[in-house]
């Protein structure tokens, strides 16, 4: 039985304002969880100098560590019973040298405690200015 014979059926129409405020909030949870990475870079000229180098070279520590877990200042071979000894060590050999720098060149495989043990002990030694000793290596 069909009751509607001469009327026409509406077309189903789809409402787009609840498609429209699904995608805006799509939008901003996006804006809000993106991570943005900035490349800030400076366009700089650094300047040159025409003097000759330095041919003074600091008062220099040389701290060496091997792989396992010796030390030595200056060539000499120095036991580690702890922090206080090695500082005492690290004292007597800059005594004589004013400002002095710690080089240390540690062992590739050295643990990174013997390297802190000794950044601790020219702490206490009251030695501030410590570098690092590296190798380059030659492309072959």
């Amino acid at each position: 039985m069909n009751f509607r014979r001469g009327s026409s059926r509406e077309e189903p129409e789809i409402n787009l304002i609840p498609l429209i405020d699904l995608f805006l909030v799509i939008i901003i949870f996006l804006m809000v969880t993106t991570t943005y990475s900035k490349y800030a870079q400076l366009q700089i000229t650094l300047p040159t100098a025409d003097a000759d180098r330095n041919t003074q070279r600091p008062a220099t520590i040389d701290v060496a560590i091997s792989s396992d877990g010796r030390y030595a200042i200056d060539g000499t071979p120095v036991s580690f019973r702890d922090v206080d000894a090695l500082a005492g060590a690290l004292e007597s050999a800059a005594h004589a040298r004013k400002d002095p720098v710690v080089v240390i060149a540690a062992d590739a495989q050295s643990t990174t405690q013997s390297v802190v043990n000794v950044m601790q002990a020219a702490r206490q030694a009251q030695i501030s200015q410590i570098t690092f000793a590296t190798q380059t290596t030659t492309g072959k």
